[in-house]
């Protein structure tokens, strides 16, 4: 599937992935995840895309961008947009799509391997132009789920499918691993909502690379 010398570019759709793993019961180690496409092959570039509400002082995600912002992963954000549906119920809008397929075509002529974690079937057709232009592309999602969390087309236009499953051995955190960060996190809402919220020198606790997700 991988070869050692090919260029590969891991292509993250923060919210979908999200989705999944907590479907299939495990946390991602984002450390642990770029070290085991490391080993596969020459990892170019780890794109990692979220959309963001501007309103909230803090969000529970906030902690996770700057610690990949910070250690290998180049973060794409923008404003999602909030909502009230027509049952009454509060809904938050944060697509991601264009910005991610604006950035794997504009890699197009360097890289060799695509490794798109998402299951949205709206990726098909970005995956049918990247091999429109001799590249391979590998999906990431879940058959594990009912129903399942990658659309069918995707997963037969894509040159190889991977189950998240599959990786929970290598990139998935231990339980005790996950209680400490979950306490973690509680900390840094309890700073955020009226403790201290930076160190000595100005910057967020949470920007430290020794904080690890």
């Amino acid at each position: 599937m991988f070869l050692e010398r090919e260029k590969i570019a891991l292509f993250i759709d923060g919210a979908n992935l999200y989705a999944a793993s907590r479907n299939v019961g495990f946390d991602i180690d984002y450390k642990k995840l770029l070290q085991a496409f490391q080993k596969r092959a020459y990892l170019l570039r780890a794109y990692y895309y979220t959309a963001l509400l501007e309103d909230q002082e803090y969000s529970s995600i906030r902690p996770l961008i700057d610690w990949l912002d910070y250690n290998g992963y180049r973060v794409v954000t923008k404003p999602a947009k909030e909502f009230t549906d027509p049952s009454g119920r509060r809904k938050v809008k944060g697509n991601m799509d264009i910005e991610l397929a604006v950035d794997a075509m504009e890699l197009v002529d360097t890289v060799d391997h695509f490794v798109l974690f998402s299951g949205d079937g709206d990726f098909r057709s970005l995956v049918e132009a990247l091999q429109r232009k001799g590249r391979k592309v590998s999906v990431v999602s879940t058959l594990s789920t009912t129903p399942p969390m990658i659309a069918d087309d995707l997963r037969r236009q894509a040159d190889h499918f991977i189950d998240l499953v599959s990786l929970k051995a290598e990139i998935g955190r231990s339980a005790a691993e996950r209680e400490a960060r979950l306490a973690r996190r509680a900390e840094a809402e309890l700073a955020a909502s009226g403790g201290s919220t930076a160190n000595a020198g100005g910057t967020p606790a949470a920007d430290s690379d020794d904080e690890e997700f």
